[in-house]
């Protein structure tokens, strides 16, 4: 952030105040620019060959795609002269890529982790002697639905804010993730309903989780 914040005031001081001082062959703002591009894109490096934490990979790829390249780079102030130096990515493709596919793998393992103890709250919750909650009188086990969907949603939406192609990537991960969590739910409840008929709460619980499909859907 301070080295970004630098950057960015930095050359709008060489825009308005020193690139006049020159001759134009002496392309000073591209000198300016390139060198601090250079150094900021070395300690990026640096950075991303580091053991890193999900954050701080998340932080890293925000730089590399959104921030960077839209927030900074496309200041008014500076977005027609930075235009003519053409400057690259923060990060190496290739380096670039390896960060992506730690970030979704680890995306995806913490959306599954969360499906799975999502569910098995709510196996304990069918065995409690209570009776499931109604929302508009109608008995609903709504909380498995929400926390479901709004993991998958936010993570979706987590991904995106980091560039098109990687939200588009972690969908297709997670759309795999749920008909499997869908599958599993299923096969939880049927066992439920043949084990369990004698419960007392037995056929409220049924009824919910009927109610339960229209919010999946």
């Amino acid at each position: 952030l301070h080295m970004g914040k630098t950057m960015k005031e930095d050359l709008t001081v060489v825009v308005k105040y020193i690139k006049q001082l020159y001759p134009p062959e002496f392309s000073v703002f591209s000198t300016y620019a390139e060198l601090y591009h250079n150094y900021f894109a070395s300690q990026a490096s640096k950075t991303a060959e580091c053991h890193l934490e999900d954050k701080d990979i998340y932080l890293l790829l925000s730089w590399v795609h959104n921030i960077y390249p839209k927030d900074m780079r496309k200041d008014h102030a500076l977005a027609e002269e930075l235009e003519k130096v053409k400057l690259g990515s923060l990060l190496p493709s290739s380096l670039s890529k390896e960060l992506e596919n730690k970030y979704l793998d680890n995306e995806e393992a913490t959306v599954k982790n969360s499906l799975s103890r999502c569910l098995s709250k709510e196996i304990q919750r069918w065995k409690e002697d209570q009776e499931p909650e109604k929302l508009n009188g109608h008995f609903q086990s709504e909380l498995l639905a929400i926390i479901v969907i709004q993991s998958i949603y936010g993570s979706q939406e987590r991904a995106k804010a980091i560039s098109t192609a990687v939200g588009e990537e972690l969908s297709h991960r997670l759309w795999k993730e749920l008909p499997a969590f869908l599958r599993s739910y299923r096969d939880a409840f049927e066992d439920f309903k043949e084990k369990n008929k004698k419960h007392r709460y037995y056929k409220p619980i049924l009824i919910a989780n009927v109610n339960n499909c229209w919010n999946f859907r």
